[in-house]
């Protein structure tokens, strides 16, 4: 079963009526969650972040996806349609959202559709046994870059050349050479006892579990930067990992350079994400 603009449909029984506007102009936004424990994981943040992309391009969120409560509540309803049978099941939803009419560029609209998925979740917390620098794209900064969507064929192409160089991991530079970020995830690193991860100036998603990452560093007094980095300064890190909703992967090799494969700092970390005070 999926849910389009809070109605369950079977999936067979879907389709989309045209003109739309997702499909012909990218106009819109999407959302990867992880619902566990009847709950959606980092859901301050999901909603943070689904308000800015709304805010940016001028989109007006339908009641159902517009607070707290009621974005559980209504992905809640497509969790209890798709019952996995193992116990204590987790989740992974796709939310599309895009917006309503059709138009050329110029919207008529600020009304939305939305789309809501679930399948399995499954946790990627292996170790990046290998990892480069990308060498054929490039993260920019712009309005929307922070929001999930609208630059989606920039990691389509990262994806692509990460499979080429037979890579685990590509982490993705700026336009003037900086460190922003990974395939589908943030990139961090550790120097001193220090955690250090690339600014949205770079042009990189703003990650919910960069987001989570950096308040539970914060809120436990751990010194955090947020800095514009060229890649030798990660390859002279004691250690690099990338964080994403699906999991904490540590990078054993940047290019030539082996990095720790455990530290004290990202311990602690794992530590209080999993026990939360």
């Amino acid at each position: 079963m999926l849910l389009y603009n809070g109605q369950l449909l079977f999936e067979e029984d879907f389709a989309l009526t045209l003109p739309n506007r997702g499909l012909f102009f990218n106009d819109g936004f999407f959302e990867t969650l992880v619902w566990a424990e009847d709950t959606i994981r980092y859901l301050p943040h999901h909603l943070a972040r689904m308000q800015r992309a709304a805010d940016v391009l001028g989109l007006e969120l339908p009641p159902e996806l517009a607070s707290a409560s009621h974005l559980t509540q209504t992905l809640g309803k497509l969790v209890a349609e798709n019952i996995l049978p193992q116990a204590n099941p987790a989740y992974r939803l796709r939310l599309q959202v895009w917006r309503g009419g059709g138009g050329l560029y110029t919207p008529e609209t600020t009304a939305c559709n939305w789309l809501a998925t679930s399948r399995s979740f499954h946790p990627n917390n292996a170790p990046a046994l290998t990892a480069g620098f990308a060498e054929t794209v490039r993260t920019h900064f712009s309005p929307v870059s922070g929001c999930k969507g609208p630059n989606s064929l920039t990691y389509v192409l990262a994806a692509r050349e990460r499979t080429q160089r037979r890579l685990d991991e590509l982490l993705l530079l700026d336009a003037a050479g900086h460190v922003a970020e990974s395939v589908a995830a943030a990139v961090f690193w550790i120097s001193k006892n220090q955690l250090y991860t690339s600014p949205l100036e770079t042009g990189c998603v703003a990650g919910v579990r960069r987001a989570h990452l950096l308040a539970i560093a914060q809120q436990h007094h751990v010194p955090v930067a947020e800095v514009l980095a060229q890649p030798a300064v990660l390859e002279a890190a004691e250690m690099v990992f990338t964080a994403n909703v699906a999991g904490i992967r540590v990078v054993q090799q940047l290019g030539a350079v082996t990095l720790a494969s455990e530290h004290a700092l990202l311990m602690q970390l794992r530590q209080w994400e999993a026990h939360p005070s």
